[in-house]
């Protein structure tokens, strides 16, 4: 009766489970998905991009189903690498932690990922902050007041430039919104300038994009400059930036790397950003197929830098 379990062990590797964790957050609990790794070296803790994606990389509200993110957390566990994938404060199993989830600031991000890279201190003695785009700024500005287990970022299509700008040339690269960018234009200059509009004032296909709590959230986050950030943190860097991403350019990996010379670099020639192959004619796939796998060169890019890490030590 036990012979045709006992094959199955034999015959497939185990899956990585994650597990749900919590630490307490500001009104609630914070909650993330972990990957323990008998006698891991390293953990990292992988902060999510911007707007309400999940700790797997998802959203509903965005159309969003990658898996990239939990893809990533299993695919390391296989390299023995453990892992925190993180639900952002107020949203999905964060959602207890503040009452208002556009109440946030990139600080209030940044401190919990800190508290995050605490937790995970007990997974390896070497904790890396992995943010994911707009994750990426928030390991930035995290590692300048770095807690004491940060090894160092691995920053995932992080932008190099203010956000604000990004936003300018993702939408004119888009010949759809030609009509809609003398508007947008005022509205990313009056957000820098730390002014809000009311948003009925603003043209209807735009008002979801700015709500007046987006509104408030978008000051913050447009005040904040990646590289000027990345000159503060001394420490191992690896920037991954693939060559078919249409939301950061690999300008931004060349920004990145300027403020950071210290950085090893991952140039992955077809790999999009959701770090996904791009597939010719398809631009969206990656960002709405789970099943597609990662871009091959990314595992190896991260365990590798991992590697040579460990050597230096």
């Amino acid at each position: 009766m036990r012979v045709l379990p006992l094959l199955s062990a034999l015959c497939f590797p185990a899956l990585a489970l994650a597990d749900p964790v919590q630490i307490s957050g500001p009104q609630g609990p914070l909650e993330a998905a972990q990957i323990t790794v008998d006698g891991a070296a390293h953990a990292l803790v992988i902060i999510p991009g911007s707007g309400p994606t999940d700790r797997d990389g998802n959203s509903a509200q965005l159309g969003l189903t990658s898996d990239s993110y939990r893809l990533l957390a299993e695919g390391l566990a296989a390299q023995g690498v453990a892992s925190l994938r993180i639900d952002k404060r107020g949203i999905f199993g964060s959602s207890a932690a503040i009452a208002d989830p556009n109440d946030v600031t990139i600080a209030a991000y940044a401190e919990d990922a800190r508290r995050w890279v605490d937790d995970a201190a007990t997974l390896a003695p070497c904790v890396w902050l992995a943010g994911h785009s707009e994750g990426g700024l928030v390991a930035l500005l995290a590692a300048t007041d770095p807690p004491e287990a940060l090894c160092g970022l691995i920053l995932l299509a992080t932008p190099g430039r203010p956000i604000g700008h990004l936003m300018l040339e993702q939408m004119r690269a888009n010949p759809m919104n030609a009509t809609l960018m003398a508007e947008v234009t005022g509205l990313v200059a009056d957000l820098e300038a730390g002014q809000t509009r009311d948003p009925a004032t603003i043209t209807p296909v735009l008002q979801p994009l700015l709500s007046a709590g987006l509104q408030r959230y978008m000051i913050d986050l447009f005040s904040h400059d990646p590289a000027a950030l990345g000159r503060q943190w001394p420490g191992p860097v690896l920037i991954v930036q693939g060559g078919a991403d249409m939301q950061v350019r690999p300008l931004d990996a060349d920004l990145l790397a300027e403020a950071m010379p210290q950085a090893e670099r991952a140039d992955l020639p077809g790999a999009t950003h959701m770090l996904k192959e791009d597939i010719p004619g398809q631009p969206y796939a990656t960002y709405t197929d789970p099943n597609l796998p990662l871009y091959q060169g990314v595992l190896p890019a991260i365990t590798g830098f991992l590697d040579r890490a460990t050597a230096r030590q």
